[in-house]
């Protein structure tokens, strides 16, 4: 019995439109980083790039709990001396809102390049406004469900 491996030019591509107004970030980027590798198809295969392109409209409006708008934050590194930086959460979202989804869900791919291929079908954008009107995308229900947990 031979195991089956999907090939790059066999998956079919969708296209996803996400509305992250009002979404939790690390709850929004785990649904977006399951999509974005293909775990959600049954050709689910790790080596390959199974997975579907997603837009992500209203990043400016993502929420994080707690003291995440002050506490949290970002680091890089130039490579050259004194080249540290921090910034919070706060600030990166005033300068680069965009930014904030598309390292959350950076983090939550493979470092590799397999990741690096799956990262590019991440569209996102800080308002409703999007160029992608043309391929069609599906709206991907994400958030809390109130009716699955109610306790009856």
């Amino acid at each position: 019995m031979n195991s089956y491996c999907a090939k790059p030019e066999e998956v079919p591509r969708d296209w996803w439109i996400v509305d992250a107004e009002g979404q939790t970030l690390g709850r929004l980027a785990t649904q977006i980083a399951t999509v974005l590798r293909g775990k959600n198809k049954p050709q689910f295969t790790p080596h390959v790039d199974c997975g579907d392109f997603v837009v992500v409209i209203n990043a400016e409006k993502i929420v994080v709990t707690g003291n995440k708008e002050t506490q949290k934050l970002y680091r890089h590194h130039s490579g050259y001396p004194h080249g540290f930086k921090t910034e919070t959460l706060k600030s990166l979202r005033e300068r680069r809102p965009t930014a904030i989804i598309e390292k959350a869900v950076r983090g939550m791919l493979p470092h590799t390049r397999l990741g690096d291929r799956q990262i590019t079908k991440l569209k996102v954008y800080a308002g409703t406004e999007h160029p992608h009107a043309a391929q069609n995308p599906k709206v991907m229900k994400i958030g809390f469900n109130e009716a699955a947990t109610a306790r009856v």
